[in-house]
């Protein structure tokens, strides 16, 4: 079987998590294609790094550069000219003129719970292209069976057309136990141990204004780390930080370097470290179709608060504190008893070293190409 796949998201050099999908996806597919005798073309609007995926006689790299609109027009005219027996976009949109079988996966619908968290376009090409791949894919892959049931419910799609399929983890993300290495990349960003950490898009849906405040009732001698790009509606976040006033005078804080510290975006070369030196990892995001954030920290051995909504309860299990979101005050206690509670700090830990092991790009892979080749299962 030929199968297209739409590459173009998997060479973003900032990688988030739609792109981090689309690049270790296919990175598992190609050895797995080659086994099973299937031919890969992998479709690009720019060129790929060299060696950005394995060589392998299965795959065709297909480089069709074009301005504006390569999807709805440059990829629509390959795939018109040369159709491949089905096409799979791990994440985007299916071409709106491309008729044949096709499958997509579709991370999650958060644009329904928090519309006002994307700009007036944005939301409404979010809204149609969902709304275009659920019509007009043969098979949907989703994240989680959150997303699965948000899809059914809100999207009004058959449960027997969409697969939960999980993502895997980045396999070369592990544990940093050289204390220099994290001293350095500490350094580099400016962060004073002990801290928490969030990483992350900042944004309004991540919940980050209750977890500020929640961190400043707590009292706690540990600088917050809210690190990632700074998304859409983020002004309420930065003056959040800015503004907010702490219950008790800066004198009574054990450590006077503890605050909020902005670091950016962390280069995945550095990502391991600075999540193997927090004291725990934040996660009370208010809607996630998945949540890589939460497995990549417990990789790395770090206990991990988390909110109790949407996928998230599924993805950690009983290997995360989860906590009501909306509740600022619950939060505080939460994040107190993880930094203070030792036992509880433990079992999380060697839970989270348990949790991780059901998420691995083989695995997706696997699954991924049953349904390709076969469809969903009975």
């Amino acid at each position: 079987m030929i199968i297209g796949i739409d590459a173009s998201r998997a060479v973003t050099a900032q990688r988030t998590g739609t792109e981090a999908y689309a690049f270790f996806l296919i990175q598992a597919l190609i050895p797995l294609a080659a086994e099973r005798g299937h031919q890969l073309r992998l479709y690009f609007n720019q060129p790929p790094p060299a060696n950005l995926f394995p060589q392998a006689d299965c795959v065709t790299s297909i480089v069709i550069p074009f301005p504006r609109l390569w999807t709805h027009l440059r990829l629509a005219l390959e795939l018109q000219r040369r159709p491949p027996d089905l096409f799979f976009t791990p994440a985007h949109v299916i071409p709106y003129t491309y008729t044949g079988p096709s499958a997509a996966t579709i991370h999650d619908l958060g644009y329904h719970y928090f519309p006002e968290a994307h700009p007036k376009r944005q939301l409404a090409y979010l809204r149609w292209s969902t709304r275009h791949n659920g019509r007009r894919a043969r098979y949907l892959l989703a994240d989680s069976q959150a997303t699965k049931e948000d899809l059914v419910r809100l999207d009004g799609l058959s449960p027997d057309k969409v697969s939960v399929v999980y993502p895997g983890l980045d396999p070369t993300l592990r544990r940093v136990e050289d204390e220099g290495r994290v001293t350095a990349v500490l350094h580099h960003y400016g962060i004073t141990p002990p801290y928490l950490l969030f990483i992350s898009t900042l944004q309004p849906r991540k919940n980050l204004v209750r977890l500020i405040r929640a961190y400043r009732a707590a009292n706690l001698p540990h600088q917050l780390v809210l690190a990632g790009k700074t998304g859409w509606l983020s002004q309420p976040i930065l003056e959040e930080i800015a503004n907010g006033q702490w219950p008790f005078p800066k004198s009574e804080i054990r450590n006077p370097k503890s605050e909020i510290l902005l670091p950016g975006f962390i280069d995945d070369a550095d990502k391991a470290a600075l999540l193997s030196g927090a004291e725990a990892f934040l996660y009370p995001s208010l809607y996630e179709g998945f949540g890589f954030p939460l497995l990549e920290a417990q990789v790395c051995g770090v206990p991990v608060l988390a909110a109790n909504t949407s996928s998230l309860p599924e993805i950690a299990g009983d290997s995360a504190l989860l906590v009501d979101p909306l509740d600022t005050a619950a939060m505080t206690a939460a994040l107190q008893r993880l930094v203070q509670d030792q036992t509880l700090r433990a079992r999380l830990i060697g839970r989270g070293f348990e949790n991780v092991r059901r998420f691995t790009w083989r695995e997706t892979a696997v699954r991924a190409l049953d349904l390709l080749e076969n469809g969903p299962r009975s």
